[in-house]
């Protein structure tokens, strides 16, 4: 999994956008949150993330309700489309590519998935099952460049179970069971990861993943383990304060590793944050720090390389 330190160094070395172009919405709303000393007073959103060198996201709104977000694809942008049942979000769909094995560029292959969202007592998001597709494109007869159309390579099926700390309903703990479906073979589940999350307050400070198989329904000793830690937190909002619990649980989860992004779960910013491959007989952190901007409304700007934008609600 070195791929993966490869990947979050060259996030974390990204430069801030300070340019002045898009500085209106999709709407013509005007944008907040190109230099420190923009700011707004009053309801807002968070419309985009952007680096020196591309839009990482930008959310689109109905009402006041994420209901779909656009991030990096190949020729045109992944989009990840919500359903909300009331005030919550009861399905999530996702077209387009992902970087799965985490080495900075999205895969070749393309990628579909459905989730469907069930909440349990108190509200809580406690089950996202999941059923994935993977497509590839093949080298036609005589051929060196693959063509259209895409075909369909693996489907798998996902299970995730969530709980949470009695007393602060704090997230304690997600419980992933995958599988892939085999034309002709019965199902069963077969790889698993165990997260467990440590909360300090209203933030995340530690984050450990633990992946392994499953043999006749029993989990086997773990093969990977990771550790995330998040210190020196602010006082100030953190921009993902403004989206939805369950969106962001979705896009942790929307790569086999994607945990270094758990920070999205806090209400404050850490300004350090590391990564350890536990396996290793002496684990050695790779260490992340940051020094934040912020806006006159004590919302985060731009920290560990990343501009954030709002609109006016």
């Amino acid at each position: 999994m070195k791929q993966l330190f490869y990947f979050i160094l060259l996030v974390a070395g990204l430069s801030s956008v300070h340019s002045c172009k898009d500085l209106v919405d999709e709407e013509g709303n005007p944008l907040i949150g190109l230099n420190e000393n923009s700011g707004l007073i009053g309801p807002r959103s968070l419309f985009r993330e952007i680096t020196n060198s591309d839009t990482i996201a930008e959310y689109r709104y109905n009402g006041l309700l994420v209901s779909k977000v656009l991030t990096k694809g190949k020729s045109t942008r992944s989009v990840t489309d919500m359903m909300w049942s009331g005030d919550k979000i009861s399905k999530i769909t996702f077209y387009g590519f992902l970087d799965e094995d985490k080495d900075g560029s999205l895969d070749a292959d393309s990628v579909a998935y459905t989730q469907l969202l069930t909440y349990g007592a108190g509200g809580r998001l406690t089950i996202i099952a999941e059923n994935r597709t993977t497509y590839k494109k093949v080298i036609p007869p005589g051929g060196t460049v693959p063509a259209l159309p895409w075909l369909v390579d693996k489907k798998y099926k996902k299970i995730y179970n969530l709980e949470y700390a009695a007393g602060t309903d704090k997230l304690s703990k997600i419980t992933m069971r995958n599988g892939e479906e085999v034309t002709g073979m019965p199902f069963d589940y077969s790889m698993y990861s165990v997260s467990n999350y440590t909360f300090t307050g209203d933030n995340v400070t530690t984050v450990d993943r633990n992946y392994g198989t499953i043999t006749g329904g029993t989990f086997g000793t773990p093969t990977e383990k990771y550790k995330y830690e998040y210190s020196t937190f602010d006082t100030q909002i953190n921009p993902h304060t403004l989206l939805p619990f369950a969106y962001k649980i979705s896009a942790l989860l929307s790569t086999r590793v994607n945990d270094e992004k758990s920070q999205s779960l806090s209400i404050n910013n850490p300004r350090r944050y590391t990564v350890t491959d536990m396996v290793p007989p002496i684990p050695t952190p790779i260490v992340f720090t940051t020094n934040y901007l912020y806006d006159p409304q004590t919302y985060m700007t731009v920290g560990f390389g990343v501009n954030y934008i709002y609109k006016p609600q």
